[in-house]
């Protein structure tokens, strides 16, 4: 066998092998990266680049490599769910870098951090001036956590007594021309819906939807493939009918909605008269 065969044939042996190793470490090796988890990333990567390169490695050899650094790193990993001893031990500890406004320089030389660097980070978190920084936390993963003094933060419904609308997950209901029936049953929406929808928004078929999505609310959001193509004036009949259907649509997930027996009555109640009227009108909204 040639030497780029043998070499081809290795490197793909060795990136199966490691996206298998990935796979089992799990997204927490790319979201909380620690100094441990890093040293640990490098080390196996380089085991299979050389496993993919150099002949002069046994492939038995390389494989014991990665399974032996791929496997103390899943008992770390496991070891560190189960003890905190061993948590600290592995990952380290948060270090507090400011505290109540004022900066602690021992845990900042003990952080290894010039004031430079750690303005550098309190820029990052839209924090310019010290003063207005309450808590300041280097974490393990070597992201600075800032809390602002309660004055500086920003104003949100429930600091002024306002009580909002609780929001629910949205649906992809249109997604490359295709109408996603389980996500728009999910939203508790019909397709009759949809169509006078996605006419509002000049498509005359769902086939020209790229991306249809719709909120909690009932508001859709329409992605044309043609985004220059005009609004036509859809059909009217076709509009009331969509509407209609909407109506009844919502009463259903009104009626999902509450734990209140009476208002369930009241919403089902409701939506069947709909239904009703619906399918009396049916022949003259065609």
């Amino acid at each position: 066998m040639a030497e780029y065969q043998l070499i081809a044939l290795r490197s793909v042996f060795s990136f199966f092998l490691l996206l298998g190793i990935c796979r089992i470490l799990g997204k927490q090796q790319i979201s909380q990266l620690t100094f441990f988890d890093y040293i640990v990333g490098i080390t196996i990567g380089s085991i299979a680049a050389s496993l993919s390169v150099d002949q002069n490695i046994k492939i038995t050899n390389g494989i014991a490599g990665l399974v032996v650094w791929g496997g103390l790193s899943i008992v770390v990993a496991f070891l560190t769910l189960k003890s905190r001893i061993i948590s600290t031990i592995v990952a380290g500890q948060p270090t507090i870098l400011i505290e109540n406004g004022k900066i602690n320089e021992k845990n900042l030389r003990k952080s290894k951090l010039t004031l430079d660097q750690l303005m550098l980070n309190l820029r990052q978190k839209n924090a310019f001036k010290i003063s207005d920084v309450e808590l300041a936390v280097f974490e393990t993963n070597g992201e600075l956590s800032v809390m602002k003094k309660s004055d500086l933060e920003p104003v949100t419904p429930k600091v002024l007594g306002m009580k909002l609308e609780k929001e629910k997950r949205p649906y992809i209901v249109i997604h490359d021309g295709l109408v996603l029936d389980n996500m728009l049953q999910s939203a508790g929406y019909t397709k009759e819906w949809l169509y006078g929808e996605i006419q509002k928004h000049g498509a005359k078929t769902f086939s020209d939807v790229f991306v249809a999505q719709i909120d909690s609310k009932g508001n859709l959001y329409v992605d044309l493939y043609d985004d220059k193509k005009p609004t036509e004036t859809p059909n009217a009949r076709k509009i009331v009918a969509a509407q209609l259907h909407k109506i009844a649509a919502d009463l259903h997930v009104y009626r999902l909605a509450t734990d209140d027996p009476d208002a369930q009555a009241m919403y089902k109640k409701q939506q069947e008269e709909v239904e009703a009227l619906i399918k009396s009108l049916t022949p003259y909204l065609q």
